[in-house]
């Protein structure tokens, strides 16, 4: 497979490794909780480093978030985007050093910069997303072909799904001679067993105004689905049954005939692929039987379309579609995502993405329980998006937003505050009364170190770090931590974990956080039953590696020696 190379490919391709984890601190006063207390379980609007931020989330949402939508930088040259990812070379500190950041449009070596930010941005990505999860990212032709290549390499040829035309701009931009009117969505899956949902359907004719003791239903007209046999080429072989415009009597919208209109007067009849004898889906008498003006009752429906003519429509009982490969509805279009924003009372943020783009990636990719996760969160549509369908449909569907930019709270969140409380001078009822919700903010903190522990500045809870431990030595989520005996926490198949922490200072820097004998007699006891091996993570222990190793423990010490262990 032809695979991309460019700039500081080989100092950024494994730097999602090298990331430290942070903290998450919550910050109470910017976020609105579900039931007074803010949680890292609730929705999340996490501001800074979304590199930083994907590493953080790692502990306890890798493989679960079911869809990502990301709307990054396009690279176009006028954005103003920094690339200032600490990697650990010294070429890449002297490339960063010499050459002008912001990226602007004169600068020659753009396009690997970009390159250089998302590759790390995307390895962490392909982990977070779940083995049936779905990745939409937005982009236009400064990037597209780069971020296809680059996506083939993470995520493997086999997963790219499609590329989607977008019509967000009805206008258009000029573009060497041609008014640019297009972006595109490309779709990568997990793993290529994945199947998106179908979109939900609107009746094909409005006009009619169809309902039935449901609700709603879709109508469409009845006649031969072969566009090779359309009335305008093969009249002759347009369905056979009409409503004769010569009736005028009252039971006018029940008289059928088999082709006696004027325009068909051949009759047809029907067979199959061999030839043999065949019947109509909807023969003369059982359209008689089906077609009434009674909408409520019957499956058929004469009506006169708006030009006069005359019609007969079908109930059409599915209610989804599959989209296709070029989505151009107005719900589509940037400006549409300008409109709402302004609806909502924030002024002057550009190029937002409509609510629309996002609310269909979503259903697409996602149940009524899933994840949703955005790391170039931006104006916050990805929220709105979740809140509404949530809304919609009674789901419960979790967001989580990470934002870089200082407008995190003033912008992104307070969007999504106003969404969840209501916003008075809305057009849209839902809008107005709020959707309801909650989400929990939080600021990147401190990178997990011996150092920072032992400072005790702003510790992580047992929770926080017990995860942490847990999802870097095995490479597996830890859903509840369990504060089991002896500093238990969880097992996988092979492995019994257990973390000696108390997010306390004088805790850390006594013998009782060290792994002693008595403890590990303990520990090696519960492993009789299970055959496991122990991971004991401490930040001191009072015994050899060689004596734990015979009672089958393995030390690692908090949190330097936290790694993955292979296999677990």
């Amino acid at each position: 497979m032809p695979t991309l190379d460019f700039k500081g490919k080989q100092f950024v391709y494994a730097h999602h490794l090298t990331v430290p984890f942070r903290q998450m601190n919550v910050d109470a006063k910017k976020s609105m909780p579900k039931d007074g207390k803010p949680s890292l379980d609730d929705n999340l609007i996490i501001h800074g480093d979304n590199l930083h931020a994907l590493k953080a989330l790692l502990p306890k949402y890798a493989g679960k978030v079911k869809c990502i939508y990301i709307d990054p930088p396009y690279n176009t040259g006028n954005e103003g985007w920094c690339y200032n990812d600490n990697v650990n070379a010294p070429l890449i500190r002297e490339w960063l050093k010499d050459s002008a950041n912001p990226v602007d449009y004169e600068d020659l070596e753009r396009h690997d910069k970009w390159l250089s930010m998302m590759w790390p941005r995307l390895q962490l990505l392909k982990e977070l997303l779940s083995e049936d999860g779905v990745l939409f990212i937005s982009i236009d032709d400064n990037e597209s072909a780069h971020l296809i290549r680059i996506c083939d390499d993470i995520f493997g040829e086999e997963n790219f799904f499609c590329q989607v035309i977008v019509r967000a701009n009805s206008r258009g931009q000029t573009y060497k001679q041609i008014a640019k009117t297009h972006e595109y969505l490309l779709v990568y899956t997990r793993n290529p067993e994945v199947e998106l949902n179908e979109l939900e359907k609107v009746g094909e004719r409005d006009d009619l105004d169809l309902e039935d003791e449901i609700g709603r239903f879709n109508v469409r007209e009845l006649r031969n689905r072969n566009p090779k046999f359309g009335k305008h080429n093969r009249p002759n072989l347009f369905y056979p049954v009409y409503v004769n415009p010569d009736t005028e009597d009252s039971d006018s919208f029940c008289s059928v005939s088999l082709a006696s209109d004027k325009k068909h007067s051949e009759r047809v009849e029907p067979f199959n692929s061999e030839g043999k004898a065949s019947c109509w889906r909807w023969g003369q008498e059982k359209a008689k039987e089906n077609i009434s003006v009674n909408t409520r009752k019957s499956n058929l429906v004469a009506r006169k379309r708006q030009d006069g003519s005359f019609a007969i429509y079908e109930k059409y009982r599915k209610s989804t579609y599959k989209p296709k490969s070029i989505w151009d509805d107005n719900k589509y279009l940037t400006e549409t995502g300008t409109v709402e924003v302004n609806a909502l009372g924030i002024k002057d943020f550009p190029f937002p993405k409509p609510k629309g783009l996002i609310e269909d990636c979503i259903r697409l990719a996602c149940g009524p329980e899933d994840i949703v996760l955005d790391s170039f969160a931006g104006s916050g549509t990805t929220a709105h998006a979740v809140l509404a369908l949530n809304k919609e449909d009674e789901g419960n569907r979790k967001f989580i937003l990470v934002e870089c930019e200082n407008y995190a709270d003033k912008t992104t969140a307070e969007r999504v505050r106003r969404v969840i409380k209501g916003v008075k001078v809305a057009k849209d009822d839902d809008l107005k009364k709020g959707l309801g919700g909650s989400f929990t903010f939080c600021e990147l903190g401190d990178e997990i170190n011996i150092e920072n522990l032992l400072k005790g500045d702003k510790l992580p809870s047992y929770d926080e770090l017990a995860r942490y431990a847990f999802y870097t030595a095995t490479g597996q989520t830890l859903d509840k931590v369990k504060h089991g005996a002896d500093f238990f926490v969880g097992e996988t198949e092979n492995y019994r974990v257990h973390v000696i922490y108390e997010p306390d200072t004088h805790f850390l820097r006594s013998q009782e956080s060290a792994l002693n004998l008595p403890l590990a007699e303990r520990i090696s006891k519960g492993l009789e039953e299970s055959k496991k091996t122990a991971l004991v993570f401490a930040t001191h222990k009072f015994m050899g590696q060689k004596e734990l190793s015979e009672m089958g423990i393995t030390y690692c010490q908090l949190p330097y020696a936290i790694h993955r262990v292979m296999g677990g």
